[in-house]
């Protein structure tokens, strides 16, 4: 067996004690590393001829990617990758894993088809591990599209960046509540998303954890957690660019001509960077509060604006 199809290999390691409380056999379904479970994207991207190519691709279904776009007329050397997953969505005892090098002077933008739809697990979880390395003087923008987690589902991910100290990265995340047109608020079991950065020596930089678990420690409802609001929404921009206060101020400008999220910025550990969390009662207000922050440091750390996906 290739090693990246074995299941174990797309798992993160030390998985949380409480997680592995679901661990069990799938009764009603395909089991864990069956055909079609075990999702495995590894690419390599580098600066060729003036642009930035897929040099090395390996993938294994359900996940995959077409050949990258140059949407970006200001910035026509930028790969757009879009992330492509067969079928609807996570399922329990999926395990899926996505490494991606960036060399050094390449640039390259990592999104979604789509939003992730995380389906419901009586037997087991989900897990998705994402490793992204960035070396001298790259630029990456990691901004998939919202995670919608359904009723009783279970989904356990981890993101791990490895930066060289003058590269750029902007990285975000958006967690919807779930099917609002279906009465699904918060009513998944479990959503856990760790966020990790290292140097390339392999000095951690900064790690963040969100646990959100319904109706027990670490309710969404819950005053200390997210209160009022539904949808939570995190960018971390790490670059050297920028003095962190300067960045700071520059994105606490942006925040408060946002309209309808509550949200803050703050500087990033190590000096390197900066982070800010955005909550609102709907998508539309925080993705655009999330555009708005995005399109800003953009435009201020590599002098062109946010594209306009269209994803449609």
């Amino acid at each position: 067996m290739n090693q990246r199809d074995d299941p174990a290999w797309c798992t993160p390691t030390e998985l949380p004690e409480e997680l592995l409380t679901f661990g069990g056999t799938v009764q009603d379904g395909l089991a864990v590393g069956a055909p079609g479970k075990t999702g495995v994207l590894d690419l390599e991207l580098a600066p060729r001829a003036g642009s930035t190519r897929v040099i090395r691709q390996y993938q294994r279904a359900p996940l995959h990617i077409y050949r990258p776009i140059y949407l970006d007329p200001v910035r026509p050397d930028m790969a757009f990758v879009f992330l492509q997953q067969q079928g609807d969505g996570i399922v329990q005892g999926d395990r899926y894993r996505v490494d991606v090098d960036c060399a050094p002077g390449s640039a390259v933008h990592l999104t979604t088809q789509a939003s992730t739809k995380v389906f419901a697990a009586r037997d087991n979880f989900a897990t998705q591990l994402v490793n992204l390395r960035v070396g001298a003087g790259a630029v990456l923008e990691y901004l998939p599209d919202p995670v919608v987690p359904f009723r009783g589902s279970r989904l356990f991910q981890r993101t791990c960046l490895s930066v060289a100290e003058d590269a750029t990265v902007i990285l975000g995340e958006v967690l919807l509540p779930g099917r609002v047109a279906h009465d699904e608020v918060h009513a998944y079991d479990l959503f856990w998303a760790e966020t990790e950065a290292h140097g390339l020596d392999g000095t951690l930089l900064f790690a963040d954890s969100m646990r959100l678990r319904p109706g027990h420690i670490g309710d969404p409802r819950s005053p200390g957690v997210l209160g009022g609001y539904d949808v939570v929404a995190t960018l971390y921009v790490v670059c050297s660019r920028m003095a962190p206060p300067d960045l700071v101020a520059l994105l606490r400008e942006v925040l408060a001509e946002v309209p309808d999220v509550l949200a803050g910025a703050s500087e990033l550990p190590a000096g390197c960077g900066a982070a800010v969390r955005m909550l609102g009662h709907t998508s539309r207000a925080v993705q655009a509060a999330m555009h708005a922050v995005w399109n800003r440091a953009r435009t201020v750390l590599l002098g062109v604006p946010a594209p306009d996906l269209r994803k449609g």
